[in-house]
C-alpha cells in the first residue's frame, strides 16, 4: 500500500452509529447454488427486519454485476475478485451500524473465510443455502443449468465448477424441505439469540 495513504478515524464510532439504530451490526452472508434460493430468502428476510424497524442492506449477486462488479465475468479469478469487492463494501455497511445480507453463490471457502477476517467477532454470520444441486437444477429460474448443461456458459458452479461447501456455518438452510416463512423464522430466531436485534 501506498505509504501516503493514511487511515483517518472518525469522530462517531461504529458503536455509536449501533446505539443509534438500536440494534448490532453484523453481515448475513447467504451462500449455495444458484437456484437455491439465496435472493429470495434474503429478501424476505429483509422485509421482515424492515416491519421491525431493523436498518439494513441486500447486496445481491446479480445486482452488484450492473454496477460495482459491472467490468467482471465468472473465471475463478474474477469471482474471488468480485467477493473482495463485496466483502469491502459489507465492511463499510457494518460499520455503519447495518446488519447487511448478501446473496453470493461465493462458492470458495477462501473467499467467505476472508470477508469473516474483516469484521469483529460475530459480526458474520454463514448461511448455507443446502438446497441439493438437482433441485435447484430443476427449479432453473434463469435458465442458466440448460445453458451451462449445453456448454453455452463456462464456469458455472456446480456443472463446471467446484462449490466448497462451508465447514461451520452459523445456519443451515434447505428450501426443498423448509417453506419461505420457516427459513425467514429460523434465522429471526438466530438474530434474536444472539441479540444482534431485540
Amino acid at each position: 500500500m501506498d505509504e501516503n495513504i493514511v487511515w483517518h478515524n472518525y469522530a462517531t464510532t461504529k458503536a455509536q452509529r449501533s446505539e443509534q439504530k438500536k440494534h448490532k451490526p453484523a453481515i448475513l452472508w447467504f451462500t449455495g447454488f444458484s437456484g437455491s434460493g439465496k435472493s429470495t430468502v434474503a429478501n424476505a428476510l429483509e422485509a421482515a427486519l424492515t416491519e421491525q424497524a431493523t436498518h439494513t442492506y441486500l447486496l445481491d449477486g446479480d445486482n452488484v454485476r450492473h454496477g460495482l462488479c459491472k467490468d467482471l465475468g465468472f473465471s475463478d479469478e474474477d469471482r474471488i475478485e468480485n467477493i473482495r469487492r463485496v466483502g469491502e463494501t459489507a465492511k463499510l455497511m457494518v460499520d455503519a451500524g447495518l446488519l447487511v445480507l448478501t446473496a453470493f453463490i461465493s462458492p470458495f471457502r477462501a473467499e467467505r473465510d476472508m470477508v469473516r477476517s474483516l469484521v469483529g467477532e460475530g459480526e458474520f454470520i454463514e448461511v448455507f443455502i443446502d438446497t441439493p444441486l438437482d433441485v435447484c437444477e430443476s427449479r432453473d429460474p434463469k435458465g442458466l443449468y440448460k445453458k451451462a448443461r449445453a456448454g453455452e456458459i463456462k464456469h458455472f458452479t456446480g456443472i463446471d465448477s467446484n462449490y466448497e461447501v462451508p465447514n461451520n456455518p452459523e445456519i443451515i438452510l434447505d428450501t426443498s424441505k423448509n417453506t419461505l416463512d420457516q427459513s425467514v423464522a429460523q434465522l429471526l430466531t438466530y438474530l434474536k439469540q444472539k441479540q444482534i436485534i431485540g
